[in-house]
């Protein structure tokens, strides 16, 4: 069955969806505060990240049960009676590698309540038993070219929104997904409730924009805003709402009256630019978004109309992440404090990794595949930018690799030891030894649309579904937007001032890569940063992390740049040592970054 909610109009009002997760791992407060305060018709969660799948994938293994977040059954099932009455309606990538079970699991908690609803499934998009094909075709890593691994933790495609309007276009109340893209949970209700087509692509990039802004949850709501000190109600932040129009030009972002955080122009935008490359060909399976001309207006309090996005067809393939064990890791941390502790710190890892890859060596084993060694508090994560040269307060921390469980216990139990034969001040005992966790790294690669076959249950019975005909790009389209004249050089004299003089940040990651978006504070700031924050500065500015070269993207629509940093993470995800592994302080650490600019520019600073 082929949605028929491309084939007419249902609704003719607003649409408000509320977003109550950005990750496994979330407030369970979110879904609660938009129930009763939020006025919503829809509420989703977002749960899902690489790693996630592969974790719940060690968990399925080990139990056919397993294999979801089982946040999810906890918080519907609480809600359930609320949710009832209201005539809200539920859709969640809740389902990890096991979307069965964790409807299931939900059946059955709203059974020994009395209670039942409607729950669908949305499956297709494991792909593990395609592998071998895959295998005997050469497929190769998407971005470092490498051949397939032995084995697999997981495999699975992003689906698209499709096959979810499909369920609730069968009556779903509740539709549980495995792997969907982000934004696939808001467009699906967008696309049934208004009858919007699959080809409509303005409309469809205008809805996934607002999957996108909302799917981290409070992020986009005054979350992690470079401007933090403006940001009311950290214990009661409001959870986003995206207001949508029936045609699909404009929607509104907005949070539960009565709630902590700050919904204005600046919060939204640093959403929009987070964990995103070329704002112009914003990748999904059902639509290629350009975002570049997207425009921020205040609409009231705690209210932003986000307009502007642009569609093209959706490309042929699908991204399709998978993860594979890798050997071990061990990361552990002491605290160090006194005169010179910065100094003690690194002469006391550098002496613990030293003897343990001796004692390695006295058993025959190999020494560590690589080890990572970081005094937080003395900026090491800035590198040649450091600022502290005289920290008496530092914790070390220790991280290594090795093929063999056992290499990592070994340097596990010589962290205590030091306490006794190295610096005098170290202490931070307290959690215990560390222990060994695996390497989980990222392959992913694409697979012709075709190839991916997404399937429906409701209520444990199939529903028919073949996805829309529509064009697909088969091709990347040739850019033809006019390149934007560069601003003049500055003339006479100049100012240096930090970068946050002048703009905003947000930093994210996708596996190896790291992208930093920042937001100009005016347009006056924008034309400086143009001039003087280029690809190559930026290059310049993280030589100490980034072995891959970097990119520059304009937005010029609400005034950002968006740099993307290839090999910048030492692997990301569990993969990589390092203390941040995801790129998380790349902006607020580029806005430190003092640039030469033109005094009358800092007249136009709100």
């Amino acid at each position: 069955m082929t949605s028929t909610s491309s084939q007419r109009s249902r609704r003719d009002r607003p649409l408000r969806i509320g977003c109550a997760s950005g990750f496994w791992g979330d407030s369970e407060a979110g879904a609660a505060q938009l129930v009763r305060g939020g006025q919503i018709d829809y509420l989703v969660f977002d749960y899902l990240a690489e790693i996630t799948m592969s974790l719940l994938a060690r968990a399925r293994a080990k139990s056919p049960e397993a294999g979801y977040t089982p946040d999810f059954v906890k918080v519907i099932s609480k809600l359930a009676p609320e949710i009832q009455a209201q005539g809200i309606r539920v859709v969640a990538n809740a389902g990890g590698v096991n979307p069965k079970a964790c409807a299931s699991a939900l059946a059955a908690a709203l059974q020994n309540q009395g209670l039942s609803m409607h729950i669908a499934v949305v499956e297709g998009d494991d792909l593990s038993g395609q592998v071998a094909a895959l295998r005997s075709e050469d497929t190769r890593e998407m971005f470092t070219q490498e051949p397939m691994p032995a084995d697999f933790l997981s495999v699975n495609a992003y689906l698209g929104a499709q096959p979810i309007a499909a369920a609730l276009d069968a009556g779903a109340q509740v539709v549980i997904t495995g792997r969907v893209v982000d934004s696939a949970v808001t467009l699906a209700p967008l696309v049934h409730e208004f009858g919007w087509s699959w080809s409509d692509w303005d409309k469809l990039a205008t809805g996934s924009l607002a999957g996108h802004v909302i799917e981290c949850g409070t992020q986009c709501t005054g979350g992690i805003f470079t401007d933090w000190h403006r940001v009311p109600g950290w214990d009661n932040m409001g959870f986003p709402i995206a207001e949508c129009d029936p045609d699909g030009a404009s929607f509104i972002l907005t949070k539960p009256a009565g709630t902590g955080g700050l919904v204005e122009p600046a919060t939204v935008a640093e959403q929009i630019v987070y964990e995103i490359a070329d704002p112009r060909r914003y990748l999904l399976p059902d639509v290629t978004c350009d975002f570049s001309q997207v425009r921020l207006a205040q609409d009231g309090p705690d209210r932003v109309r986000v307009s502007g996005a642009a569609g093209t067809p959706a490309p042929s393939t699908y991204k399709v992440s998978a993860t594979w064990n890798d050997g071990w890791r061990l990361l552990g941390t002491l605290m160090i404090g006194g005169s010179q502790a910065a100094e003690k710190a690194r002469r006391v890892g550098e002496a613990i990794l030293k003897r343990c890859t001796r004692l390695l060596g006295e058993r025959d084993m190999p020494g560590f595949s690589e080890t990572s060694l970081e005094v937080l508090g003395s900026e090491a994560t800035y590198g040649p930018h450091t600022r502290t040269a005289h920290a008496r307060e530092v914790v070390l921390k220790l991280a290594a690799k090795h093929p063999q469980r056992e290499a990592l216990e070994l340097l596990a139990r010589e962290f205590a030891p030091s306490a006794t034969s190295m610096a005098q001040g170290i202490t931070g005992f307290a959690a215990g030894r560390p222990s060994p966790s695996p390497v989980v790294r990222l392959f992913s690669f694409l697979i012709a649309e075709d190839r991916v076959k997404p399937r429906i249950e409701l209520d444990g019975r199939a529903v028919s579904f073949e996805p829309a005909q529509v064009n697909r790009e088969t091709t990347p389209a040739a850019d033809t937007s006019p390149a934007a004249a560069a601003p003049p050089a500055a003339s006479g004299s100049t100012t240096r001032v930090p970068l946050l003089r002048l703009a905003y940040g947000r930093s994210g990651d996708k596996g190896d890569t790291a992208n930093v978006g920042i937001v100009a504070r005016s347009e006056a700031a924008y034309q400086e940063l143009r001039r003087v924050l280029t690809a190559q500065a930026v290059q310049d500015y993280f030589a100490h992390v980034t072995q891959g070269p970097v990119r520059r993207y304009e937005l010029p629509g609400f005034q950002a740049l968006n740099f993307v940093l290839e090999k910048a993470l030492g692997g990301g995800g569990v993969a990589s040592l390092r203390y941040d592994p995801q790129g998380k302080a790349f902006a607020q650490m580029l806005l430190d970054l003092e640039v030469d600019v033109t005094p009358s520019v800092l007249d136009t600073l709100p």
